[in-house]
């Protein structure tokens, strides 16, 4: 494999963390293309479809208790290594389900899964900025949504050869299991897990001494409730994520149904929210060296909020696309910067933060559309700017860890968090 011509250490482990998280975007995209096929496969209602979206929220839930034991076991490699595999393996198991409560049962396994490789992935990339004192997470997060846009791009083209579900699935199982086998080698090794939970001693320690009370989670000995500032951190994950998920599934109406755009020009707003995202991504760990994590998530979702809102204020389609890149542009960097301050709080606090994320994605549009059917798709979209408003106020009271490389003055809470 390519990974193995990679000599420098940094970025071999970069790669092969960056082939997990290229993984779940494809795996995810890849079942939610084909929506429309599994609907008329299984004669499914569009409210049995809304619940077969929310049975992977009630997995990812569900996986939340059962993260930090395995990740203890196993580590975050082995641990995303499995959970990969058992999501390729899940993905043909869907195109096969004869019916809608099988189905169902494959959707919440695919939610635990779901929920136990990003745990793990995000793990292997804290750990990687812990060990090399380099920001990577954002750059990470920018090949899950180029991975997503490479299982839409398979899609269309597998729609133009074949209606059949299980043979799109079964291309797709194959190329997830040649970023599995690109994955393995260079991932780092438990001597990384442990690196990473002495940076989270070491914090806390010298948080300790500086009269701040240590996170709970870092407690040994058991389980133990989140600390304020945990929850803190899951609401800003819970709210970005419901900010992401619902632009991609409600742009294309809104801007087709409100916008008034040509059926041509409709797919545009997902193509915006998704390009700005990539790109702003592949920039975004040089804005966090710069300016740290906590200023660059204070300014990107105040920016998503008041682009969306100048959106739904001013009508028409060229206000509209420019407010859904302000969204795909302020939210870049929200999640990954997440993730890493939830990291250094330890695995149980991980775990909690990734389960909110990915209910988060899950749950968001459904709700948009719950808002959107009761009033209009405009007070759906608002709502998505209030919940990026929310992740604003939620990032003020974070402590934010300081980015790799920088001294400890450099990224701290912003000034309104007591």
């Amino acid at each position: 494999m390519c990974v193995f011509r990679v000599h420098d250490p940094f970025h071999r482990a970069q790669l092969a963390i960056a082939a997990l998280f290229c993984s779940l975007g494809f795996q995810y995209a890849t079942w939610a293309s084909r929506i429309p096929a599994l609907k008329a496969d299984l004669g499914l209602t569009a409210a049995e479809v809304g619940v077969l979206l929310m049975a992977a929220g009630i997995g990812a839930v569900a996986s939340f208790p059962l993260v930090p034991v395995l990740t203890r076991r196993l580590g975050s490699a082995r641990l995303a290594l499995l959970s990969a595999l058992c999501l390729t393996v899940l993905l043909v198991a869907l195109a096969a389900a004869p019916d809608y409560p099988v189905a169902l049962l494959v959707m919440v396994a695919d939610g635990v899964f779901v929920g136990c490789l990003n745990v793990a992935m995000n793990a292997q990339g804290a750990a990687l900025e812990t060990r090399y004192e380099r920001n990577a997470m954002a750059r990470l997060h920018a090949t899950f949504s180029a991975g997503s846009l490479l299982a839409a791009l398979l899609a269309s083209g597998m729609n133009a050869v074949t209606s059949s579900v299980a043979v799109h699935f079964g291309v797709a199982a194959v190329l997830l299991v040649l970023l599995a086998a690109v994955a393995r080698p260079g991932l780092l090794d438990e001597d990384a897990s442990a690196a990473t939970a002495a940076a989270s001693g070491s914090d806390s320690d010298a948080s300790a001494s500086a009269g701040e009370k240590p996170a709970k989670e870092r407690k040994s000995g058991g389980w133990s409730l989140p600390s304020r500032m945990t929850l803190w951190m899951c609401c800003a994950m819970a709210f970005g994520t419901v900010t992401e998920g619902a632009m991609n599934d409600w742009s294309a109406l809104y801007l087709r149904e409100v916008a008034n755009a040509s059926a041509e020009l409709a797919p545009a707003g997902i193509a915006v929210v998704s390009g700005m995202m990539v790109v702003a991504r592949l920039f975004a760990d040089g804005w966090r060296t710069r300016w740290g994590d906590g200023r660059v998530v204070l300014s990107g979702s105040a920016l998503a909020a008041a682009g969306l809102a100048f959106a739904l204020v001013s009508g028409g389609v060229t206000a509209a696309l420019i407010g859904f890149a302000c969204v795909g542009l302020g939210c870049a960097a929200v999640t990954p910067c997440v993730y890493v301050a939830a990291a250094k709080q330890g695995s149980e606090a991980l775990a909690l933060v990734a389960a909110t994320g990915t209910t988060g994605l899950l749950a968001g549009p459904p709700l948009i559309g719950f808002v959107a059917n009761s009033s209009s798709l405009v007070w759906g979209l608002a709502v998505v700017a209030a919940a990026a408003l929310v992740v604003t106020l939620a990032s003020t009271q974070i402590r934010w860890t300081p980015a790799a490389g920088l001294p400890a003055a450099a990224d701290q809470r912003l000034p309104s968090g007591s």
